[in-house]
């Protein structure tokens, strides 16, 4: 397939900038592949279309509050520093972009606060940089935690707010590492977690740290020339098992999001069952893609020409999917982050 295929004009106004409150009350769009039907619902309804038995994947990986905002050494230029990962724990060397790019260089010292300054290793592109963190800081990532902003996707165009910290983090969050939000798992809450535990469906986590990447245009009219990114992923054994226990009792697996599906559909054992384990997985899943792991997919509305929406087609089928998004268009369904949900039956 083709990019130019993947294009469709997304008004600013379907973009929402918040989420609704309570989270599940967000509409959720259902797709039956079957009969080729769509059905208007809201997320809360979910376990009207689960039985006794399913496996519900989640991406349990936590938000870091990347965008960390410094002062230069003896200059006491204005620095943004955005955290993209950790390269060596026991020496703090961090991946990160720093804008105004022209003014950080090799040597350079940013200081964030009394406690918490890096110094200038490498560059690694015209705005990446490489850096170590000073050894008396203590645990980064909580130092992360408590000055830094959370990085809203760019195309929420307004400053974070003190919500955004809970906001863009699903209650399923627990290790430190992306610096997106997997915004499947948005929708779900406490409440709607038991009513489903009370079914006898089983929730299990699995880890795919989102980079930035996954905001990153595709640039090549023929998708097979595109490169990912490379993101760590984990499948826990637990996961593993729980999951080839419900394939092999024909139960179905509902994987919430992009990045779960990615990291499941990335360590899979050649007769289709789930491998745990982990690493980093470049994996692009456009159509056409075989599905392994993946039986039912829960997923947000993305932007055109994304490597997202490019995954989604592959599962709902393109033409579905177009008929899909053409609808929710017309419904008024909001878009993107902070918008409503699609389940793919």
């Amino acid at each position: 397939m083709k990019l130019s295929e993947f294009k469709y004009n997304l008004p600013k106004t379907s973009i929402a900038k918040f989420p609704v409150s309570p989270r599940d009350k967000a509409k959720l769009m259902v797709l039956n592949r079957n009969d080729q039907s769509i059905e208007n619902h809201k997320f809360s309804d979910l376990p009207e279309f689960v039985q006794k038995g399913d496996v519900i994947v989640v991406n349990k990986t936590k938000v870091m509050q990347a965008r960390l905002f410094g002062k230069k050494e003896r200059t006491n230029a204005k620095i943004e520093v955005f955290v993209l990962r950790e390269l060596n724990k026991e020496e703090n060397i961090w991946d990160v972009i720093v804008d105004p790019a022209r003014k950080v260089r090799i040597g350079n010292r940013i200081y964030f606060n009394d406690k918490l300054w890096c110094e200038v290793i490498d560059n690694t592109t015209s705005r990446g940089r490489t850096v170590r963190f000073n050894e008396d800081a203590g645990d980064i990532f909580k130092a992360i935690e408590k000055i830094g902003h959370t990085p809203l996707p760019p195309y929420i165009k307004r400053e974070p707010v003190p919500d955004d910290r809970e906001d863009y983090q699903t209650i399923f969050a627990e290790v430190d590492g992306s610096v997106a939000a997997p915004t499947a798992g948005l929708h779900f809450t406490p409440t709607l977690i038991k009513k489903l535990e009370k079914m006898g469906v089983k929730i299990v986590p699995v880890i795919l740290h989102i980079g930035l990447g996954t905001f990153r245009s595709v640039e090549v009219e023929d998708l097979t020339k595109h490169r990912m990114d490379s993101e760590y992923f984990e499948i826990p054994e637990d996961t593993a098992k729980t999951i080839n226990k419900a394939l092999e009792e024909k139960k179905n697996i509902f994987v919430v999001g992009t990045s779960t599906c990615r990291a499941l559909e990335s360590n899979v054992t050649a007769d289709g069952f789930s491998k745990p384990g982990g690493g980093w997985t470049d994996k692009f899943i456009f159509p056409p893609y075989d599905f392994k792991v993946t039986k039912k997919l829960i997923t947000n509305f993305h932007t055109p020409e994304s490597t997202l929406l490019m995954l989604v087609a592959a599962f709902a089928g393109f033409d579905f999917m177009k008929k899909a998004y053409k609808k929710a268009l017309k419904d008024n369904y909001r878009f993107l982050s902070y918008g409503d949900a699609m389940l793919i039956l």
